[in-house]
């Protein structure tokens, strides 16, 4: 182990074992701090228009199902439960006996949410970010197609 030891000291001592000095080490971290923040600053926007593109790609897939249920179940109004603090949204889409028209009701919290009152569908989206569990009512905005989205942030 001494002998480790001297081997390491002379080859340090020969200039052959080199460090990096302590600006070397501040500018990199400096560079490094420069460039997460222009990445951050460049994917800023990124997050609001991927919650636009969920929201309108959820109603689809909603819509898409009540048609497909009301086509099978002629007669048969689409149910809807609100969630609460402990039980998820559910719907006789999820639990009719003939197969989930859809697997779990979408949301996405709280960017949007959707549920059914009276066979029709409805988005709620604003006030931007402030959408809560069950906030969604017949006075939210009836989904119309991907335009319904605009109020997502």
């Amino acid at each position: 182990m001494i002998a480790t030891y001297r081997r390491l000291q002379l080859q340090r001592a020969a200039g052959e074992i080199d460090g990096f000095t302590l600006i070397e080490l501040l500018i990199v971290i400096v560079v490094l701090g420069i460039l997460a923040a222009v990445v951050i600053f460049a994917l800023g926007g990124i997050t609001g228009k991927s919650a636009v593109a969920a929201c309108q790609a959820d109603g689809a897939t909603i819509s898409t199902a009540m048609a497909a249920f009301e086509a099978q179940h002629a007669g048969t109004p689409v149910d809807y439960t609100a969630p609460t603090a402990s039980a998820v949204a559910t719907s006789n889409l999820i639990t009719v006996s003939d197969g989930p028209y859809i697997q779990s009701w979408p949301s996405n919290l709280p960017h949007y949410e959707f549920g059914v009152f009276g066979g029709t569908l409805y988005v709620k989206t604003t006030p931007a970010g402030a959408v809560t569990l069950a906030s969604v009512s017949a006075t939210s905005t009836a989904y119309a197609g991907p335009d319904s989205c605009k109020g997502v942030s």
